[in-house]
């Protein structure tokens, strides 16, 4: 039995997203969003769902913000509805749209919790995205506008913000794979554009919220989901491949924002096949706002190996090898974590934060004792934790820890079909029951740490050696 013993002040935290809790879809003004009229479209949620109720969250704020209480939380991240405080994505904001999430803040503080505030989790009106969304440049200053409008409201208590949450997602997934909401499924040269708005628009709302905010030690990043890059083998040809992926998914995101530019090489390929934003002058300077964190978001690994395609790399199936795969289908191998965290400390040298790790597990269910066991989750949990406190331990600068999901949700084009959370949600009654693993999530961060046998957690064979891109 190993003790993992976290530093005093480590911010153990849980996170949700407007959509996927809050509900309250059309009342006190609310507009709709993008994610409204996607699912409205016949086939694009699985079980036909959509957020209109959700968990209900809107109106069961003091129940569940004493849920956050009792389970011990530091820190709890939400995101803002855009369309609850501006239904059109421009204009005065709607007062009970603000008064909603100045209680959450309250609630939170009163709780002794940290307020750790996304402005996008995809969800923007649908008024803007019928003007463009993301393909118009002109989301830009619309996005700004409503970045100073929460800055005023919530500027003065809340610790933690961030721009965007996974805009890779929106791109890629919404604009490019069709999967989620916009649906589209745009050519490459579109696809770079909504990119490249999407970065301006972080780098504008960062200056609107620098500009209004009074909370002086309040943080400002952005919350991305890069992917865990691994070379599939330990050679020079798979090492190799391993960093041109990561500079194809991870650095064209992060470079912009720590360096003003995109990396040249994926730049050049893109511009030699007609494919790279139009960008303007003025833009870089825009997107290069003083960072204070990065958040990182891991669900899984990829393993790459060579190819022959442009761009050097591909990645390779998912492998049930090593542990069964979560309820989404997803690979578990808490080292790629631990890999993932010391490429963003070597690479970037800023502070950071996991601000999403979790497992879905869909045979979570209320048993006959009225408890949910959800042993897998707790699994899950310990392997990823013990990789956070061993990359801290080597000198990672990781300061918190934010668990996906505080509850059951709504997960987006799955629907209610995947339980992500501490807390069961039962979606006809909306009672939650807390799981096995919100009490041992509890009791961690109680002592600061837990202790636990990992010794399998760590497999010579593939992808935990230190060569990591």
């Amino acid at each position: 039995m190993q003790r993992y013993q976290f530093p005093k002040g480590f911010l153990w935290g849980a996170a949700t997203a407007s959509f996927q809790v809050e509900g309250a879809g059309k009342e006190d003004g609310k507009g709709p969003s993008v994610w409204d009229w996607f699912c409205e479209q016949p086939g694009k949620i699985r079980d036909g769902s959509n957020g209109m109720v959700a968990c209900d969250h809107y109106h069961r704020l003091e129940e569940d913000l004493d849920l956050m209480l009792q389970l011990g939380l530091k820190a709890y991240r939400f995101s803002i509805a855009w369309s609850r405080i501006q239904p059109e994505g421009r204009g005065p904001a709607l007062q009970k749209g603000l008064d909603f999430y100045s209680r959450l803040v309250d609630g939170l503080l009163k709780r002794g919790i940290v307020p750790n505030a996304t402005l996008n989790h995809w969800d923007h009106p649908l008024a803007i995205e019928e003007q463009g969304g993301w393909r118009n440049r002109d989301i830009v200053p619309r996005f700004e506008e409503y970045a100073g409008i929460m800055g005023k409201a919530l500027g003065d208590r809340v610790g933690i913000w961030a721009s965007h949450n996974e805009p890779s997602v929106i791109s890629g997934l919404g604009h490019e794979g069709g999967w989620h909401a916009p649906g589209r499924k745009d050519p490459k040269q579109v696809v770079n554009q909504v990119v490249h708005h999407l970065l301006m628009a972080h780098g504008a709302s960062l200056r609107a919220l620098r500009s209004t905010i009074t909370k002086k030690d309040a943080q400002l990043g952005i919350v991305i989901c890069p992917s865990a890059v691994l070379p599939a083998q330990d050679d020079a040809a798979h090492l190799e491949a391993a960093e041109k992926a990561w500079r194809w998914e991870n650095d064209w995101w992060v470079e912009p924002m720590t360096k003003g530019s995109y990396p040249l090489e994926v730049l050049q390929a893109f511009a030699k096949a007609g494919e790279a934003p139009d960008i303007q002058p003025g833009d870089m300077e825009l997107i290069k706002q003083p960072l204070d964190y990065l958040g990182v978001n891991f669900y899984f690994p990829r393993f790459t190996k060579p190819a022959t395609r442009r761009e050097g790399w591909e990645f390779m199936p998912f492998s049930d090898k090593r542990e069964p795969y979560t309820g989404m289908g997803w690979e578990v191998y808490a080292p790629a974590l631990l890999c993932e965290l010391h490429n963003f400390q070597r690479r970037y040298k800023l502070p950071l934060y996991v601000t999403e790790n979790g497992c879905s597990v869909k045979e979570d269910a209320v048993g006959a004792d009225g408890k949910v066991h959800d042993p897998r989750r707790i699994d899950y949990l310990q392997k990823h934790l013990a990789m956070c406190q061993t990359a801290i331990s080597e000198g990672v600068d990781l300061r918190g820890y934010f668990e996906w999901s505080l509850m059951d949700n709504f997960e987006w084009a799955h629907g209610y079909t995947q339980r992500f959370g501490l807390i069961h949600v039962d979606y006809q009654s909306l009672k939650r029951t807390p799981k096995d693993s919100y009490h041992w999530y509890s009791e961690a961060i109680k002592e600061n740490g837990f202790a636990a046998d990992l010794a399998r957690l760590v497999e010579p064979s593939r992808g935990d050696s230190r060569h990591q891109p």
